[in-house]
């Protein structure tokens, strides 16, 4: 069945206040002169889908905020947009079947809470759709198929409706124009879509790992690397000559092992004995010299004490033989003085009746004493020290005999064998360093081999998945030949009712799907004009019909067309034409198909068919905003999200 989609009403909120329109006909026609806005309503409806809406001054000027009331599917939404800067990629989304205000959705996000996503879900159509080109050179996965791409099939702007259809001409929009009209009419689906899309990513990687895989080659022939079976046979030559040197080397060891004999051995244990006694003569040196330091500075300080006390008993005789007749301090005469007998003249203090000698004999005798004994200690200590010095020579020359007559001993035996055994050694670690040299290069052909693999397994894929969508367009082949052919009929019908000039016969292209009129591309047979206009309107409304004779198609029943009399000029049968047809379209599919058409001049035939807003300079689209007037229309520009 058709999916269901209908614009049920549009607020426009000003700065002077709102505007409401509501479209309950399934054919509504927006009618006045040029430049009261009826593109202007237009592209505010295309921008509050989430477009990028060419917007006038008097929109960017002085309209606060949007809102659409809309039913997609079986829901109705009610979807509110800022003009705000800051504010303009959100929409506030609220479900009027339930009531429920909904988060809010994102303009440019991909993900889940995009207005875009929220759309193509009600349409029954999913998101994350991509068209992928179906030529055989492309690897691109394709672009995303969003709600925009659907809407290029639902409004006809006036830029385009006397130019081309659904922008055919840029030829980078082709694939996506061509998936999104298969989508609509059942002629592939979204698991064909993402197979198409893999195909071409993986044929992008087959292609890839190919050229890895011959770079890889060429580098190795370039480099003149052996190849795989010759490094494979020198690196067992390598492994062989390794066994072999490792059984030799474990022969000599075998060999060497019982070289030393007994008495080498008790020679040896001399030898050890003898560094032992050395080691223990010299810590004896050591220690006696160290003794020898400490005795000649006792000695020296004894020496010091001795001598100090010859000097005291000196001057203490020198002294006593003074008679001071002067002090020697003031100066004063100590002749006229009284001096009481037996007390000195200088410091009146009682002569010393004991004499010091025995005791300064005393200390002089035990100080001399100690002289003696450390002149004993330290003339041992010295000989001690000698004896030591002696030991350590005759130690050493113990140590370099044994040491010699070990080497004597062994040199003859052993000495042959080692060199041998570091032939050999060197002989093991020659082959390891080949070994890992033709590793390494088996280890590159390795590289090229997973290379191949990893090529030949995404050729598998990709042949694979070709298979499936050939197999599945194959069993989609009699119903695109049947839908093309069902539109080429009501095509051919709407343009001969309409009486287009110059055309015999119109059809279908059947890969395209755009139309042909005289067997011609329509670009090859006009460049625009009316010729174009009423091409469109037969094209599209000959679309909607067999989309809503099908039923099971996803095609949404609207259209919005903008000034298709613009280009007609004073051709009267052919407006009249162009009318007839979307009012026999919207009777005979009655709360099946919503058209809206804005339009400078209608047929006077047909006022009665259908629901009619009129406008005008008066009363434009924005109509509380005043109207500047015929000569003060700003146009319109494009206004990115």
């Amino acid at each position: 069945m058709t999916t269901k989609f209908r614009l049920e009403k549009v607020e426009i909120y000003t700065t002077e206040g709102p505007v409401r329109y509501q479209f309950p006909s399934d054919l509504t026609v927006l009618a006045g002169p040029t430049g009261v806005g009826k593109t202007t309503l237009l592209e505010l409806i295309k921008w509050g889908l989430g477009g990028d809406g060419q917007l006038a001054p008097v929109v960017t000027e002085n309209v606060l905020d949007l809102s659409l009331q809309i039913s997609v599917g079986g829901n109705t939404f009610l979807l509110s947009r800022s003009l705000d800067q800051s504010k303009r990629n959100n929409v506030r989304v609220t479900d009027l079947v339930t009531g429920e205000r909904l988060p809010d959705h994102q303009i440019k996000s991909s993900e889940a809470n995009s207005l875009n996503a929220l759309l193509m879900t009600s349409l029954g159509l999913p998101s994350n759709m991509r068209a992928a080109a179906q030529t055989g050179r492309s690897t691109n996965a394709g672009a995303r198929i969003t709600f925009s791409d659907i809407f290029t099939y639902m409004y006809i702007p006036q830029s385009e409706i006397n130019r081309d259809i659904a922008r055919s001409q840029d030829s980078y929009l082709e694939p996506k124009r061509k998936a999104v009209f298969e989508l609509l009419f059942g002629l592939a689906d979204p698991e064909l879509f993402d197979k198409r899309s893999r195909a071409n990513t993986l044929k992008g990687s087959v292609e890839e790992a190919s050229d890895h895989h011959k770079k890889i080659l060429q580098f190795l022939r370039d480099s003149n690397t052996q190849s795989k079976d010759e490094a494979e046979r020198a690196l067992e030559r390598a492994l062989n000559s390794q066994r072999e040197a490792e059984g030799q080397r474990a022969q000599l060891r075998d060999d060497i092992d019982p070289v030393t004999d007994r008495e080498t051995q008790a020679f040896r244990d001399l030898l050890s004995e003898a560094e032992r006694s050395l080691a223990n003569a010299r810590n004896a040196e050591v220690s006696l010299c160290r003794q020898i330091e400490e005795l000649s500075g006792e000695r020296r300080r004894v020496s010091a004490d001795l001598a100090r006390l010859d000097r005291m008993r000196d001057a203490g005789e020198r002294l006593a033989q003074i008679e001071f007749t002067t002090c020697p301090r003031c100066m004063q005469e100590l002749k006229n003085r009284e001096v009481p007998h037996g007390h000195c003249r200088l410091c009146l203090l009682p002569d010393e009746a004991a004499s010091t000698d025995e005791l300064d004999q005393y200390e002089t005798v035990q100080l001399t004493d100690q002289l003696d004994e450390m002149k004993k200690q330290l003339a041992l200590a010295e000989q001690q020290a000698q004896n030591a010095r002696q030991l350590i020579l005759d130690r050493q020359d113990l140590v370099r005999h044994l040491e010699a007559v070990i080497d004597a001993r062994t040199a003859e035996r052993v000495s042959p064998r080692l060199q041998a055994y570091s032939d050999i050694s060197e002989k093991i670690a020659a082959s390891r360093v080949a070994q890992k040299n033709f590793e390494n290069v088996l280890q590159q052909w390795d590289r090229v081999a997973d290379l191949a693999n990893a090529e030949d397994e995404l050729r598998r894929k990709y042949e694979r998945l070709v298979r499936e969508i050939d197999q599945k367009e194959a069993e989609l082949r009699e119903r695109r030949k049947y839908i093309v052919s069902e539109i080429s009929k009501e095509f051919n019908r709407v343009v001969s009712n309409l009486q287009i000039p110059g055309v015999q016969e119109a059809g279908i292209h059947e890969t395209n799907y755009l139309p042909l009129l005289n067997g011609k591309p329509l670009k090859q047979f006009s460049k625009g004009g009316g010729t174009v206009t009423a091409t469109q309107v037969a094209y599209w409304t000959a679309l909607i019909a067999v989309a809503l004779r099908e039923r099971d198609v996803p095609y949404p029943a609207f259209l919005l067309l903008d000034s298709p009399r613009l280009a007609l000029n004073e051709e009267e049968a052919l407006t009249t034409g162009l009318y007839r047809r979307l009012v026999t379209l919207a009777e005979a599919n009655a709360g099946r198909v919503q058209i809206i058409v804005a339009d400078h001049a209608l047929p006077a035939a047909y006022h009665k068919d259908y629901a009619e807003i009129a406008f005008g300079y008066s009363k434009p689209t924005i109509s509380s905003v005043k109207h500047p007037g015929k000569g003060g229309v700003k146009p319109l520009m494009a206004t990115p999200n």
